[in-house]
Parts: C-alpha cells; sequence; structure tokens
C-alpha cells in the first residue's frame, strides 16, 4: 500500500493535466466529432497526444533542468510586452471557458434529472450552479497543492471510470477506429473546425504552462526526468484514451442514427433512447466529473499565472488569490442565469485556443536553442527538429481553425 502511494503521489501530476484536459470542451467535441463523422477523426486526436506527450516532457525538463517557470523564462529572454500578451491570452481563454464548462454541466444535469419532477423541469441551472460553485470554492479554500492533487485523482478516476464503461456498453465497429487512424485532410467546414478544436483541446498552450509550475511545485530536478517522462506517458495516454472513449459513444449511439450534437442536451437527450437510461446515467457522471475536474484547475489557474510571471510563490491563501478565483467562479454562472450554447462556444473557443499555441511552442524554442549553445541544456538536433515540425503542425491547425470559424458564420 505504501509503494502504491507514492507511485501515485509521482504520477499526481500528469493526474492535473488529464483533469485539466479531458473536460467538457474536450468532452464536446469528440461527442460532435463521434456524432457527425463517426471514427474518421481519431488521426488528429492520436497526432495531438503523440505531440502533447513530447512537449509535457520538454517543458517539465526545462523547469526541471533550470528550476524555472515558463511565464517568468518568457519575461526575461523577451521582455515583458509578449510576455503579457501571452498571459492576457491565456487568462482569458480560460475564463471564457469557465463559463462554457458550467454552462453545459448545468445543463446536462437538469436534462438528466427531468424525469425526477413531476412537471419534467429538472434541476434548475442556477441551483446546480451554486452547488458546484460553492464545492469549487470550498475546496480551493482548503488551500494546498498536494490537497489540489487529491481532489483532481479522484474526479479523473470517476471520469474515466465512467467513459470506458460506457463506451464498452455502446461500441462501434472497431474497424472503424482502424480506419479513422488513416490521416485525411478534411473537405469541408465543420471538419475543419473539429479537427482544429481537437487539437486546441488537447494541445492548448496553457496545457504546458502549467506543467512547468506542476514540476516547480512537485520539486524534480534533473534526477528526477525519468520519473517525469513516466508521468508524462501516463497522463498523454490517458488523454488519448478518454478522449477515444468519448467519440466511439457518440460514434456508437449517434453517428448510426444520423444525429448530431447541437447543444448540450443533445448529448443526454439524443443519447438516452438509443444506449438506454442506465448507459446514459453512467455517461453523465462522466461529463460531471469532467466538468468539475476541468474547473477546479480553471479557477486556480489565475493566481498560478500571476505568480509565473512574477517569480513569486504560489500562495493560494492571499486576499489576491481568493479574489481572482472568486471571479472565476463568479464567472460560472454567466450561461445558468443568462442562457446561450455553450457546446458551440466552446468548440469556438477550443479553436480559438490553438491560435495561440504556436507562439508559445516558438518562444520555447527559442530559449532552449539559446540555452543549448551555452552548453548549459541538453538538447539534441533531432528533437529540435520535431519541435518545429509540431509548431508547423500547431501553426496549420490554427489556420484552419481560423477557416472553420469563418466559415461557420
Amino acid at each position: 500500500m505504501k509503494k502504491f502511494k507514492i507511485f501515485l503521489a509521482s504520477i499526481a501530476p500528469g493526474f492535473f493535466l488529464i483533469g485539466y484536459n479531458i473536460g467538457t470542451g474536450s468532452i464536446t467535441t469528440m461527442a460532435s466529432s463521434g456524432a457527425s463523422f463517426g471514427m474518421e477523426l481519431i488521426w488528429p486526436l492520436l497526432l495531438s497526444c503523440i505531440f502533447t506527450y513530447f512537449l509535457i516532457v520538454t517543458f517539465g525538463r526545462y523547469t526541471a533542468i533550470t528550476g524555472n517557470t515558463i511565464l517568468f523564462s518568457f519575461r526575461k529572454f523577451f521582455g515583458k510586452p509578449v510576455t503579457i500578451f501571452v498571459l492576457i491570452s491565456l487568462l482569458i481563454s480560460e475564463w471564457v471557458s469557465c463559463m462554457g464548462v458550467m454552462g453545459i454541466v448545468t445543463q446536462i444535469i437538469q436534462e438528466w434529472s427531468k424525469p425526477f419532477f413531476a412537471d419534467s423541469s429538472g434541476i434548475n441551472p442556477v441551483i446546480s450552479a451554486l452547488v458546484f460553485g460553492a464545492l469549487l470554492y470550498y475546496l480551493f479554500w482548503q488551500g494546498k497543492h498536494n490537497f489540489f492533487e487529491k481532489i483532481l485523482v479522484i474526479f479523473v478516476t470517476v471520469m474515466g471510470i465512467s467513459f470506458i464503461a460506457t463506451m464498452f456498453i455502446v461500441i462501434p465497429d472497431p474497424k472503424e477506429m482502424i480506419n479513422g487512424l488513416i490521416p485525411r485532410i478534411p473537405k469541408n467546414t465543420e471538419k475543419l473546425l473539429l479537427a482544429a478544436s481537437m487539437v486546441g483541446t488537447t494541445m492548448g498552450a496553457i496545457l504546458y504552462v502549467v506543467r512547468s509550475i506542476l514540476v516547480q511545485e512537485k520539486g524534480w530536478k534533473s534526477s528526477d526526468l525519468k520519473l517525469e517522462k513516466r508521468d508524462a506517458l501516463i497522463s498523454a495516454g490517458m488523454m488519448f484514451v478518454l478522449s477515444m472513449a468519448i467519440m466511439a459513444t457518440a460514434a456508437g449511439t449517434l453517428y448510426p442514427a444520423g444525429l448530431k450534437v447541437d447543444n448540450a442536451i443533445d448529448m443526454v437527450k439524443l443519447m438516452e433512447p438509443i444506449a438506454g437510461r442506465f448507459a446514459i446515467s453512467v455517461f453523465v457522471a462522466g461529463i460531471v466529473s469532467a466538468g468539475l475536474s476541468s474547473l477546479f484547475p480553471i479557477i486556480i489557474l489565475a493566481p498560478w499565472l500571476f505568480a509565473d510571471y512574477n517569480n513569486k510563490p504560489r500562495d493560494m491563501k492571499s486576499t489576491q488569490s481568493r479574489l481572482l478565483v472568486l471571479i472565476g467562479v463568479i464567472l460560472g454562472f454567466a450561461v445558468p442565469i443568462f442562457g446561450g450554447r455553450p457546446v458551440f462556444v466552446m468548440i469556438i473557443s477550443q479553436s480559438l485556443a490553438i491560435i495561440v499555441t504556436p507562439l508559445v511552442l516558438l518562444l520555447m524554442l527559442v530559449i532552449i536553442t539559446r540555452l543549448a549553445k551555452t552548453n548549459n541544456y541538453p538538447v539534441t538536433k533531432w528533437s529540435n527538429i520535431f519541435f518545429g515540425l509540431i509548431i508547423i503542425f500547431t501553426l496549420i491547425m490554427a489556420i484552419a481553425g481560423i477557416s472553420g470559424i469563418i466559415g461557420s458564420f
């Protein structure tokens, strides 16, 4: 048991990234893809996860060797204007995402709970938002990183079991999965937007900035690089498995019936008659866990990013940190109170998230190259070439995302 606890603690940073990465934005994108195109778009998901593994290792390795986090390093090498642009871009993206995530979770809860109410009204989204918001802020108020990690492990475990179990209940033809691994250039606007959104939700720049912070929190040094690689492999591998499970669930139910996911309620309303009450209840449990596991890191990211930029300790009990987190929680009430279509907003926001990623990766490559020239940072030529190819890939997907967004309007 003691060895298992040590192992679990050693992969906690990876679970943190899974919890953040597999949220309702990822669910929305994967479910939309599975419903519209079956398993055709597994290949951009697989590529994204392979590239994500490399980047998680790269950013974590940088912090383990130098001891510096990313935004502080950007400020040191490139100055304040560039770094402030990156900081603001990441912060706005996360706060907008917070609105979409809470909107999707509360709408899902309302739709799922309708059979339990005589008037079929379901649980009011504002009430469920109050409950989840209060829970998240209470968990944050406990205030220590180790506690945050334990909470994320619980959320991710429930989410993982729920999605994988649902996939096996409604699993599509395995041949479709294999065919979906063959790369094909999307020929219509919807496929372009979904492919870009997949890359955005899997390879968003914030993931690598957070990785750097987690490595510093963990206190990993050059001697811990093997541990860091193992943690990254588990994290990226689980991202692929869980994302594929969500896509397969929609592909096994909605795709054969020609049904599409246009809003959050569709995920429950359309799937339940086909998959059954039990299967959809398991899936809903996964969505709620994914939403909470994504919201929790999102609301604490603001104080983390400012601490990273200023190269100061992350004091989560300071007045500034508590106010920044409170802002994130309050923003979560936007959709439950004022309404809207959070699914479309989430797909657009995930596509937009990939646009800042090429810049963050390019800046990081420049830093690594500079350090390598001083012999203070070991790096191979092939590693830099692969890094460059990833930047080109994210740039292409950013262009695809912009094209998809323009086409959708």
